[in-house]
Formats: C-alpha cells, structure tokens, sequence
C-alpha cells in the first residue's frame, strides 16, 4: 500500500480554496438525487468512519438499498462536519497522491466531477494539470436512467446551468475521457464505491467500448467493510484517501499505475 508523504505545509490553502471556481457546486449527474438543503452540523475533525445504521441481512436487495441511502445519509452528514482547517490538510493529502497518480496521465483526456457537499475539490489540481496540456472533461446528465455524456472543459470555457442549476459546458462537445475520477461517499476494501443512488457511474463505465481507468476520490471517514457489492456494481481501479492511495486487489501491484499505452 502506497502511503501519502507526510502532511504539507498549510501555506497552500489557496491552492485548494481558488477564487475562479466559487462556492460548491453539486456535480450535475447527482442533484436529482439529493436533498439540496446543507447540513447545519458544528464542525469536528475527529470523525468515526462508522454509519449508525443496521446492517443488511444476506443479499436481500431492498434491505441493502435501504442500508445504502441511511449509510449514505451519515457519510454525507459526517464529512460535511470535518472543520475548515482539518479539511485543508486532508485534501493536501489527497491532492499529493492524485498528482503521483497523474504524473503519467497529461496526454490523456481526464474527466472530472464539479465539488458538492464537502467534496476533494480536484479543481485546482487538474487545472494546472491543464495548463501543462492535460484535456479535461465534464459531465453531464442528458437522461435520467442513461450514461453520462462527458463534456470538453478548460478554464475559460463557456458555462451554462444544467440539472438544478449546475455549471456544465455550453458548447457541446462530447468527448470519451481515458481517465474518470469519481468522487466517493463511500467505499470498501475490495474497491467498490458507495456513490447518491444515481447508479450514473457505474452506467457510464458499463456503457464503454474501452473501459477508463477509473480513480476513486474520498476522505478516509467513507471507509466501510463493505458496501454490499451488486452485480451492476464496478470497482475503481485505484482509490486514494487522504491516508491511502491504493489499487483495488484484482488490479495486482499496489502502487501508482502507469497510464500511459
């Protein structure tokens, strides 16, 4: 298992509080899925990574949809509690590991997620990524039930608003990103994802003639034994925390992938 190095200085708040971006934004393909309303919660960082909830019986599937959405519930409300401070140096963290994990990506087409509710916010990462010729990429919802269409992004581009209200790209180019970083609510050893009940990653992936290579992102509270894998659900290849970064056991070697072909 890869381990981060040690914690950065927080001298780079600004990397990870960028002006150009704004406040949040939900991601498009999810705000159908959620309450909009935010938690009020006082802020603290000493989290338990457990969900007050009962755990499902064998494979009955309504029990485990029903695990799923109270789990998701207290992931949500739990990382929306993590304070602004321990939040700067957990995603230092993260952004470490991500740009290793990158390292070898910047010729290839990257899609993204647009940060919610206490989400890593990659934004500032990737946008320097961009200007060193990494190709980055949105996603938009065009159906609900269907694949997410991947939208060309770049700073500067034209935004529209797109399911609630969301930022997407106006002009409508729709690309196939080689890479797909996916943000995590919560996840498993075995590298599944527990993501809002949209199902829309995993229908994406699903719908690919050439499968991305597909990086989970997410604070190291989301951490579950399991998340009661279904057959519709697919593992990430990698999932980095702000403790871990590491490939999913069936992917072999755990260490920072080389992407390149």
């Amino acid at each position: 298992m890869a381990r981060h190095p040690p914690e950065a200085s927080q001298s780079r708040q600004g990397d990870l509080r960028h002006a150009a971006f704004g406040e949040y934004s939900s991601p498009p393909c999810f705000m159908h899925e959620l309450d909009p309303t935010p938690s009020r919660s006082e802020a603290d960082p000493h989290l338990s990574s457990k969900a007050p909830v009962v755990e499902p019986e064998g494979s009955d599937w309504p029990g485990i949809r029903r695990w799923r959405k109270e789990t998701r519930a207290a992931l949500i409300e739990q990382r929306l509690q993590i304070s602004a401070d321990e939040r700067v140096a957990r995603s230092l963290r993260i952004s470490q590991a991500l740009r290793s994990v990158l390292s070898s990506a910047s010729d290839k087409l990257v899609g993204f997620y647009w940060p919610f509710r206490g989400e890593f916010d990659a934004r500032p990462i990737l946008t320097e990524e961009c200007s060193q010729g990494m190709r980055l990429a949105l996603p938009v919802v065009v159906e609900k039930g269907q694949p997410l269409q991947f939208r060309a992004w770049s700073p500067g581009t034209r935004m529209t608003r797109g399911v609630w209200n969301i930022p997407i790209p106006a002009d409508y180019e729709a690309v196939e990103p080689d890479v797909l970083i996916a943000p995590l609510v919560g996840f498993d050893p075995a590298g599944y994802r527990l993501g809002y009940g949209g199902g829309f990653y995993d229908r994406t992936i699903a719908s690919k003639a050439v499968k991305p290579f597909v990086i989970g992102i997410g604070f190291e509270i989301a951490r579950l034994p399991t998340i009661h894998p279904q057959p519709h659900d697919i593992p990430m290849d990698i999932i980095i925390t702000d403790t871990d970064a590491w490939l999913r056991p069936a992917a072999g070697t755990p260490s920072y992938p080389d992407l390149r072909p």
